[in-house]
């Protein structure tokens, strides 16, 4: 994957959980961590003491962070009411030239920042609350 402009990184919500999904933000800066847990199998008998894991075990999660502005005063609203109450609900992130991340996610955190003479900005960590997929581009 060669050089990309960070503004057509997407973040994308499904806001009425019909499978409809609106953009919310371009992010200016972000990071996608993906993370499994390993099982640890080893015994006395593993061969010379090497660490043996089992395979396809674990719980997997995803975390995003991101920060940016947001696309208009709905999308705005949008969040802050999925922050406030805790909703879970289908995103997208999408990355230019890379792929489509797609997947149940909740707010972890969300930072709201800005200067006297710019625009107030946000920081949005999301957590995955379910299986992810996907799509390459």
């Amino acid at each position: 994957m060669g050089a990309q402009r960070g503004r057509d990184l997407l973040l994308k919500v499904d806001a009425t959980g019909t499978g409809s999904f609106q953009t919310v933000a371009g992010l200016r800066s972000n990071s996608i961590s993906f993370n499994a847990g390993a099982i640890d199998i080893t015994h006395q008998e593993s061969a010379g003491q090497w660490r043996e894991l089992l395979t396809g075990a674990g719980m997997k999660s995803a975390a995003i962070r991101g920060s940016g502005i947001f696309r208009d005063m709905a999308s705005d609203a949008t969040i802050r009411g999925y922050f406030f109450s805790g909703t879970i609900r289908e995103w997208q992130i999408i990355v230019p030239d890379f792929g489509v991340i797609e997947g149940l996610f909740q707010i972890a955190s969300l930072e709201f920042s800005g200067r006297h003479d710019g625009e107030v900005s946000f920081d949005l960590a999301l957590e995955s609350a379910g299986e992810l997929a996907f799509t390459a581009l």
